[in-house]
C-alpha cells in the first residue's frame, strides 16, 4: 500500500509538472509569435482622463452673451437662411458687422436677438467670441459665471474668420490661458465649454477628430472665409457658439464656431477656430481695429495622383499645385511659377488648403515666409515677403464710413420729383475727407454707389463696409448722382491712401 501510494504521488507530481511546462512553453511560444507578428507596447495606459482641473480652470473664463436688437434690425439680419449656420444665429457669413456699437435711443424697445458664449482673454475685460454672435446687435449683455452682468462694446470684428473682440468695463476677471493649437494632436482629449440652450457653464468632452479641416465644400460659407478648423466630437449645441475648446490642462486651443447638422442640433461633429488664428486676429483687432491679412498671391489646388501623372510629377505625391501666379504678388517676387508644388511653409508641411491657410493666418503683410516647393521634380526653397490685398506691405488702421467726411440726408418726395429720380441721399455737412478729395460738393444727391441704389446713410455704410471687408474688391466707390441744378455727374472715390 505504501509503495502504491508513493507511486501514485510520483505520477501525480509528474503530471502537474508536465502540465506546467506545457503551459509555460505554450505561453512562451505565443509571446514569441506575437512579438514577430505585431509590436506590443509595455507602457502602462495613461490614467490622465480626469477633466476636473481643466473644467475648473475654464468655466469662470467663459461668459454668456445675449444680443438685442430692434424689430427692424432683426428683419435686416435674417434676410436669408444658411443651413450650416452655427446654431442658426442670424445671417452667419453675410455683410461686415458694425465696427462701432451704436446704442439705441429707446432700449426698452429692443428684443432678444440671440444667445452665445464668449471667452475672457484678459483680466481687464477683453472677450473673444464669434462674429455671428454679435452681428446685427444693438446691445450686447455679458453674464459672468458668478451672474454679474455687463454691457459690452465691440472693439472689432472679422467676418472671414468669424471672430469678434468685445470689451466690458471690469477688472480682475478670470482670464483663460492660451494653449498651442499647432501642437494639438488628432485623438487628443479636449473639452468644449459654453452655454448650450442657455444652460450656463456646461462642459462636454471629446477628442480631436481632425485638424486643418476645410468645410467650405460641404457648406454655403462665404467665398472668402478662412477654412482651417479643428474638428472634434465634443458635444456642442445652440448657445455654445463663441465658447472655449480647451485641452486637458484647461488651455484654450480653439473657439467653438460651427457644427455639421441638418437640424441645428449636435449630430456628431463640431468645428473650432484654432487658438493660433484667434491669438493673431484679436491682437490685430485690438491694435489696428481690423485684421492685417497677408496674401501670397497664387491660385492652387491639392496635388492628386491623377494631376501628378498628368503633369509628370514624381518627386512628391502631396502638396499644393500652383495653377497661376498673380501679377505684382509676393509669390511672383519670390520666383514661384505655375506648375510648382508647394510642400512646406516655414518648415511645416502643407498638404491641403486648410494647412496652408492655418499657416497664413498667423502672418501679417511684411512678414517673410520660407516656402519649400517642387519644380521639375527637384526640391527648392525661396523666401517671400507677404503683401496685403492692395499689393503692398503696409499695415492699415481700420476706417469707417465717417472717413468720407460728410453726412447723408434722405431726400423728400418733392426733391425726387424736382430731379426726376426715385431714390437718393443728399451730401450734407461736408468737411475734409475722401468725398471732398474726390471733388464731391455739398448738396450733391447720390442715387447709386457701385451700381447699388441708396436711400439712406445705412445704405451708404453697408456698401462701404462691403467694399472694405472684401479682399477681392478694389477699394473704390463709383458714385453717381445729381447736382442741385439737375446735371448728372460721376465720381471715383478712393477709399485707401
Amino acid at each position: 500500500m505504501k509503495t502504491t501510494g508513493k507511486l501514485f504521488l510520483a505520477l501525480l507530481a509528474a503530471a502537474v509538472l508536465g502540465s506546467t511546462l506545457t503551459v509555460v512553453a505554450d505561453n512562451y511560444y505565443v509571446r514569441k509569435e506575437d512579438k514577430n507578428f505585431i509590436r506590443t507596447s509595455n507602457r502602462i495606459p495613461s490614467s490622465n482622463t480626469d477633466f476636473t482641473v481643466a473644467a475648473e480652470n475654464t468655466i469662470n473664463c467663459v461668459v454668456s452673451i445675449k444680443s438685442y436688437a430692434s424689430a427692424h434690425r432683426q428683419y435686416q439680419g435674417n434676410r436669408y437662411f444658411d443651413p450650416f449656420e452655427f446654431f442658426f444665429g442670424p445671417g452667419f457669413g453675410g455683410s461686415t458687422p458694425r465696427q462701432q456699437q451704436q446704442q439705441p435711443q429707446q432700449e426698452e424697445k429692443l428684443q432678444p436677438l440671440g444667445l452665445g458664449s464668449g471667452v475672457i482673454i484678459s483680466s481687464d475685460g477683453y472677450i473673444v467670441t464669434n462674429n455671428h454672435v454679435i452681428k446685427g446687435a444693438e446691445k450686447l449683455e455679458v453674464t459672468l459665471n458668478n451672474n454679474e452682468k455687463y454691457v459690452a462694446k465691440v472693439i472689432g470684428s472679422d467676418a472671414d474668420t468669424d471672430l469678434a473682440l468685445l470689451k466690458v468695463d471690469a477688472n480682475d476677471l478670470s482670464a483663460i490661458t492660451f494653449g498651442d493649437s499647432d501642437a494639438l494632436k488628432v485623438g487628443e482629449w479636449v473639452l468644449a465649454v459654453g452655454n448650450p440652450f442657455g444652460f450656463t457653464s456646461t462642459v462636454t468632452a471629446g477628442i480631436v477628430s481632425a485638424k486643418a479641416r476645410n468645410i467650405g465644400e460641404v457648406t454655403s460659407r462665404r467665398a472668402n472665409s478662412i477654412d482651417s478648423f479643428i474638428q472634434t466630437d465634443a458635444a456642442v449645441n445652440q448657445g455654445n457658439s463663441g465658447g472655449a475648446l480647451v485641452n486637458i490642462n484647461g488651455e484654450l486651443v480653439g473657439i467653438n464656431t460651427a457644427i455639421y447638422s441638418q437640424t441645428g442640433n449636435y449630430a456628431g461633429y463640431s468645428f473650432a477656430i484654432p487658438s493660433s488664428t484667434v491669438s493673431k486676429v484679436v491682437k490685430d483687432l485690438k491694435e489696428y481695429g481690423s485684421v492685417q491679412r497677408a496674401v501670397l498671391g497664387v491660385t492652387y489646388q491639392p496635388l492628386t495622383a491623377e494631376l501628378a501623372k498628368e503633369k509628370g510629377i514624381t518627386a512628391t505625391s502631396e502638396g499644393l499645385y500652383i495653377a497661376s501666379v498673380n501679377e505684382r504678388s509676393a509669390a511672383m517676387q519670390a520666383g514661384l511659377q505655375e506648375g510648382d508644388v508647394i510642400i512646406k511653409m516655414n518648415g511645416t508641411s502643407v498638404k491641403n488648403s486648410g494647412q496652408l491657410l492655418e499657416q497664413m493666418n498667423k502672418l501679417r503683410p511684411g512678414d517673410n515666409v520660407e516656402i519649400t516647393y517642387i519644380r521639375d521634380n527637384k526640391t527648392h526653397t525661396t523666401t517671400a515677403t507677404l503683401r496685403n490685398d492692395q499689393g503692398n506691405t503696409k499695415l492699415t488702421k481700420s476706417s469707417s464710413v465717417s472717413s468720407l467726411g460728410c453726412g447723408f440726408l434722405t431726400i423728400d418726395d418733392e426733391k425726387k420729383k424736382e430731379l426726376q429720380i426715385n431714390n437718393g441721399v443728399e451730401v450734407v455737412s461736408l468737411k475734409a475727407g475722401k468725398f471732398r478729395n474726390a471733388g464731391i460738393k455739398e448738396g450733391f444727391v447720390i442715387t447709386e454707389i457701385n451700381s447699388t441704389p441708396v436711400n439712406s446713410r445705412d445704405d451708404v455704410e453697408s456698401i462701404y463696409n462691403s467694399i472694405m471687408s472684401n479682399p477681392n474688391k478694389r477699394k473704390v466707390m463709383i458714385v453717381i448722382g445729381y447736382h442741385p441744378n439737375g446735371t448728372e455727374d460721376v465720381y471715383a472715390v478712393k477709399l485707401t491712401d
